[in-house]
């Protein structure tokens, strides 16, 4: 049985939302007839979704750029500030993922959008001189909501697509949703350089009815799938699974490095050149945006050339690109340094979306070996598409905590030494690591009286 648009059931109840029962995107004429409409349409409202809950969850990048000195917070204490959401939004990218098994792709949406209302009223109420610190930290903490929706939007799309096209869905997706960190931050330029620094209710604001739009869109338009529901049993396998742990690694290499260096540049730029707030702002979404824009590019290059191929050579490029911004500093190059960092802001999209298109390829890897041992192909198929969305909410959440990584590892730097020196190249070494780990794992060559076949060897 083809399902079409007009034979889904009516909602069970305004809360229950639409489901799916027949979704085999595998099969070309399902695909063709009626999966590739259903599909495309779910996932430009979860994009929609995804990007404001990024631009939430990246909020207090933009907010601390209004913190002047009346609001008695030093440099330190502001890369801890914008470090709290990344550390709470990572966290909660593991119930986010299977929040979709639970309640339903769409229904997620609805609940997660809406859950984001909390962090931007609370800080509205809370933006102004005099507020003790600790209630800062307390309200950029739950602005981690926003981060927790990327990892059930992947998870969701990934249910919709056949493999071949996961590489371009997953990077499209995400690369959407990451677009909300330029855009919040270019939507604070704009207060700042038209209402000055004293008005960051403003941008609270123009976020409120945004997120209600999302969420009724999410309700009016997207789906749920029945096949994912209640499949608790992904997650124990794939937090058995050595390849999880391995691409979490990665992940924290490439989107870890997106997402700290989204909190942290603008803080670094007038904390090391002395840059007005205006000054930083000003540049400060270009490497967002174009990493973001970039992301689906990843992905499909992933795709042609294979992910572990295009992922290993991003980390050698990022390598390079860190000692770009390592030499800028040292001769206080502001030009070259902005440079350094915009190339390596589109390297870690560039690597965001081939590390994505990885997970589903290894899976459906270990699939093939299984039907070549003589298991049963659709079964073997089935689990691939099961794990791999667990273990892309896996990825992602651990993946995430490169963000805190990298602002604390800022802070510290500047505690010590007021400059990102030493951090810069503490991140150097570990690109260097990433690369390594890449090669060994992934496009090392079999030996000849290999019998077992690795990810490796499967065209990941």
């Amino acid at each position: 049985m083809t399902t079409t648009d007009q034979e889904l059931p009516q909602a069970r109840s305004p809360l229950a939302g639409r489901w799916i029962d027949h979704w085999d995107p595998e099969d070309t004429v399902f695909w063709e007839r009626t999966g590739a409409k259903i599909a495309r349409r779910n996932l430009w409202f979860s994009i929609l979704s995804e990007h404001i809950g990024f631009s939430i969850w990246t909020m207090w990048s933009v907010l601390v750029l209004f913190m002047g000195p009346e609001y008695g917070i030093d440099a330190a204490g502001k890369f801890f500030l914008v470090a709290v959401p990344t550390l709470v939004g990572a966290i909660l990218r593991l119930p986010y993922t299977f929040a979709v098994a639970r309640f339903g792709g769409r229904n997620w949406t609805v609940v997660s959008a809406l859950l984001l209302l909390v962090p931007t009223i609370l800080a509205a109420i809370v933006m102004q001189p005099g507020t003790p610190y600790w209630v800062f930290i307390a309200v950029a903490a739950v602005g981690g909501l926003g981060g927790g929706n990327f990892a059930s939007s992947m998870a969701n799309i990934n249910t919709f697509y056949p493999e071949r096209k996961k590489g371009w869905a997953l990077g499209l997706n995400a690369g959407g949703g990451n677009i909300g960190v330029p855009v919040i931050q270019l939507i604070g330029l704009l207060i700042i350089a038209t209402a000055g620094t004293a008005a960051p209710r403003v941008l609270l604001g123009v976020y409120i009815p945004l997120i209600l739009l999302a969420a009724v869109l999410a309700a009016v338009k997207m789906d749920n799938l029945t096949s994912v529901r209640n499949d608790t049993g992904a997650f124990r396998e794939s937090i058995q699974e050595g390849q999880t742990w391995v691409m979490s690694f990665l992940y924290i290499g490439t989107f870890g490095s997106f997402i700290g260096y989204s909190f942290a540049f603008g803080l670094v730029l007038q904390n090391q050149f002395g840059r007005t707030p205006l000054e930083a702002a000003a540049v400060t979404f270009i490497g967002p945006l174009l990493g973001s824009l970039i992301r689906p590019v990843g992905g499909t290059l992933a795709d042609r050339l294979g992910g572990a191929r295009v992922t290993f050579w991003n980390f050698l490029a990022m390598v390079a690109a860190t000692a770009v911004i390592i030499g800028a500093s040292a001769i206080d190059s502001l030009g070259l340094f902005t440079a350094g960092f915009v190339l390596l802001f589109v390297l870690t999209g560039l690597g965001n979306g081939s590390t994505y298109k990885m997970i589903p390829a290894i899976f459906r890897g270990q699939a093939r070996v299984a039907v070549a041992a003589g298991g049963d192909e659709a079964a073997a198929m089935l689990r691939a598409r099961r794990i791999s969305g667990a273990v892309i909410g896996i990825a992602g959440a651990v993946g995430a905590l490169g963000g805190l990584f990298i602002n604390l590892a800022f802070r510290q730097s500047f505690l010590t030494t007021q400059t990102g020196d030493t951090a810069y190249w503490s991140f150097l070494a570990f690109y260097v690591v990433c690369a390594v780990v890449t090669y060994v794992v992934y496009l090392r060559p079999a030996p000849a009286d290999a019998t077992a076949p690795r990810a490796a060897y499967a065209g990941v």
